[in-house]
């Protein structure tokens, strides 16, 4: 019987534990997307207890615990920090099957050296043993960091903020590239219109610009936050939408549904997506000026739940997978992009499955012959960050696309203890690509086949978002 998460975990056959041990597992980590504190960071944060550094902020660990029949208040509510954990370890023999299964005891052996399993009757020991770790000088956020090896870390950043963590970091020579992602989901949000409306009074505080009462006064403060971004090391965006936007609309349209906002009227779903589209036709072309890479995150569901919504606020746990992506649509707007000259380096990310090959086939139909992997399918994406999950978007890609190109993992995550994520995607492709030269489909060049492995691992990414300061070669 092969043991449980041994050292060839994943690995079933003789290529794909060569391609693993031998060419992916020592690599660093380049983390280009997920939603760590950059002040976490600037400031080493040391954390009380297990439960405040793996349960807190994680809404994949709260929807299994509820689930799980957990009451909300061991959840997100004010129940001790022991007894919230005491419930989560008791959830974790049910997830079997869920990648919280693995990432739970990979994270208990590769941060604290723990193989016991996590149950309720281990729980005390494994809660003595890890708060005794996290107040080692060990143990702190920076220290995490550099325990797994990562060598960058892009955070999620709204254009308001002042990126003081950022600039702290970068003024100490911290040896682990962070930075500042900008992202202006807020900027074209038109749905609770007192929202919008307090963000553009702070946008323009934050641009230094006359009160936001024109979509030309906008699109003028978005890009003096772009400015004050790109001076901070920034080199990437992110974007949220339901699907994809297409509708084309003049100024004196887009001041219309402005104004009307900022009236505390709520608009109707076609002036959200000309008013939508209007924003990112014009920031797309911001990034391309930049050489700034445009990551959009289509199909969640958010805050499907409005109950909960109302209790407990946004990115708890109550979201879901929406249909499929309107290809049309993006296709056209990518096209209008490109036409204009004015297509950054992208990438898309669907949280339906279904949609897989589409984007592939998409992404596929706007590359330039210039820079390789221009366009890319993004990785596996929230609900979809399991083993089926990513087989499926790996082979899609490959099948359709340009596998060897690919930018490979992120880990979206809001924990310091999430970056073994990485090695169960290496783990996971090794495992895949091992087993097409097990079976013939693939040719026995196990050396040429594991650089291919290091390009998606790490250097793809190194290369694509070309941040000077991250050292290719790995030392």
């Amino acid at each position: 019987m092969t043991p449980f998460m041994g050292a060839d975990f994943l690995l079933t056959t003789e290529p794909a534990r060569q391609l693993y041990h031998d060419y992916a597992a020592a690599l660093p980590i380049f983390d280009y997307h997920c939603h760590l504190s950059p002040e976490a960071i600037a400031s080493d944060r040391r954390y009380a207890s297990i439960s405040e550094i793996w349960l807190g902020g994680d809404h994949y660990k709260w929807r299994a615990m509820r689930a799980a029949g957990v009451a909300e208040r061991f959840v997100t509510g004010d129940a001790p920090d022991r007894e919230k954990f005491q419930r989560w370890a008791a959830t974790v023999p049910a997830t079997l099957g869920n990648p919280l299964h693995h990432w739970t005891h990979l994270e208990l052996r590769r941060y604290f050296r723990i193989e016991t399993l996590l149950d309720a009757r281990s729980a005390e020991a494994i809660w003595q043993r890890t708060n005794e770790l996290l107040a080692d000088d060990d143990f702190s956020t920076r220290r995490l960091l550099e325990r797994m090896n990562v060598r960058y870390v892009g955070t999620t950043d709204d254009p308001v903020d002042d990126l003081a963590a950022h600039r702290m970091l970068a003024s100490q020579g911290y040896p682990i590239v962070v930075r500042p992602s900008f992202r202006p989901d807020k900027a074209y949000n038109l749905t609770d219109p007192a929202r919008f409306a307090a963000w553009l009074t702070q946008l323009a505080q934050a641009a230094g610009t006359e009160p936001i009462t024109s979509f030309d006064r906008l699109t003028e403060a978005l890009a003096k936050r772009i400015e004050y971004f790109a001076a901070a090391g920034c080199c990437t965006s992110d974007h949220a939408l339901v699907d994809a936007v297409d509708a084309p609309a003049t100024g004196s349209q887009l001041d219309a549904i402005l104004t009307k906002a900022l009236r505390g009227t709520v608009v109707d779903a076609s002036e959200q997506e000309a008013f939508a589209t209007a924003v990112l036709q014009f920031l797309v072309q911001q990034y391309a000026e930049r050489n700034w890479v445009f990551q959009l995150h289509i199909g969640a569901l958010r805050n499907v739940s409005r109950r909960r919504f109302e209790q407990l606020g946004p990115d708890t746990g109550f979201d879901a997978i929406g249909t499929t992506v309107r290809v049309d649509k993006l296709a056209t707007f990518l096209d209008r992009a490109e036409h204009a000259g004015a297509l950054p380096k992208t990438i898309v990310y669907s949280l339906n499955p279904n949609d897989n090959e589409v984007l592939a086939a998409l992404m596929g139909s706007f590359q330039d012959g210039l820079t390789p992997g221009k366009m890319q399918h993004g990785s596996a994406w929230w609900f979809n960050d399991q083993l089926a999950g990513m087989s499926r978007q790996i082979i899609s890609l490959a099948n359709v696309g340009l596998i060897g190109r690919f930018i490979g993992m992120l880990t979206d995550s809001r924990s310091f203890l999430s970056f073994p994520r990485h090695e169960y995607f290496r783990r996971l492709l090794c495992e895949i690509v091992g087993g097409w030269i097990d079976r013939g489909e693939a040719p026995n060049e196990i050396a040429a086949t594991g650089r291919m492995i290091q390009d998606i691992a790490w250097y793809n990414a190194v290369d694509y978002f070309n941040v000077a300061a991250v050292r290719r070669e790995p030392t």
